[in-house]
């Protein structure tokens, strides 16, 4: 941080954001200038460097609107890569409260950030299934071994790629291949970019955005005669859907001996008793 105004601006954004204790914040874009801006180390470019570095680590939906001047600061562009956690905005929603912030500097646009705090009108809401988008990338692999292929998805999954997928395809002069798709948060795309490109031969990845609607759930642990287990928790619209963990089930397989599908069935029938007694 170059100066005590920074300072004062990560603070008060903190402590803003913690007495606001939203749940999710979305961004669908953030809008830039163009030209050059005077700063404490000369004549930069817009987006300056620091801009343009964090939209880029954090996959930020900058919209470059070509007017001259700075309308994003690396302050204002660090808070929102650590706030934000969704891209496009539900379909329905309600606008609870609204903020307006205006700036010193004189644009020909309106200097004014606008924020509004929401709730999503939408029934699926009232479910208990959540609107959100992902980021998918793609790409087609034809000279990389299985071990390869699967030490990536390894590390991809490690990474915090919410879902890792090859499928069998055929490319250009008939070469069997694999199609690697992954879903991801949008904010994890240059990471996952990266490890992409480090470990196959690849030499271009397809991305796109794309809207999903996804169950609330939660990981619980319940006792079984076998041991503890762990247990997923959907709601599906009121109704519990409890789903035993794999990594649960191997474990307790291990353990007793007994096949996995003997094992799953006895965690489901614990997690499952009268009122989820068992469930913790």
């Amino acid at each position: 941080m170059g100066a005590l105004d920074s300072i004062v601006d990560v603070v008060a954004l903190a402590v803003c954001f913690d007495s606001l204790n939203v749940s999710r914040v979305y961004v669908p874009s953030l809008f830039e200038g163009g030209g050059t801006v005077r700063c404490q180390h000369g004549i930069l470019p817009v987006p300056v460097p620091a801009v343009a570095q964090i939209a880029g680590r954090y996959a930020l939906p900058l919209s470059l609107s070509g007017e001259p001047g700075e309308f994003i600061t690396p302050t204002g562009a660090a808070f929102v890569a650590a706030v934000r956690t969704d891209g496009a905005l539900p379909r329905t929603v309600r606008i609870v409260r609204t903020g307006l912030g205006a700036g010193k500097r004189t644009y020909r646009r309106p200097s004014i950030l606008r924020a509004f705090i929401i709730e999503e009108a939408e029934s699926a809401a009232e479910s208990g299934a959540l609107s959100g988008t992902v980021v998918k990338l793609e790409t087609n692999i034809d000279d990389c071994t299985g071990e390869t292929l699967g030490f990536l998805l390894e590390r991809l999954m490690e990474a915090g790629a919410l879902d890792v997928q090859y499928i069998p395809c055929f490319m250009k002069k008939n070469r069997p291949a694999y199609q690697l798709s992954v879903l991801c948060a949008p904010e994890k795309t240059a990471e996952l970019e990266r490890l992409i490109f480090q470990n196959t031969t690849t030499i271009g990845i397809r991305r796109c955005t794309m809207e999903r609607t996804v169950l609330a759930r939660e990981v619980k642990t319940v006792e079984t005669p076998l041991g503890t287990a762990r247990v997923k928790v959907a709601d599906v619209y009121g109704t519990k859907r409890i789903s035993p963990e794999y990594e649960s089930v191997k474990s307790l397989c291990q353990k007793s001996g007994r096949s996995f599908s003997d094992v799953y069935r006895t965690v489901e029938e614990a997690a499952c008793l009268p009122a989820c007694q068992a469930v913790q």
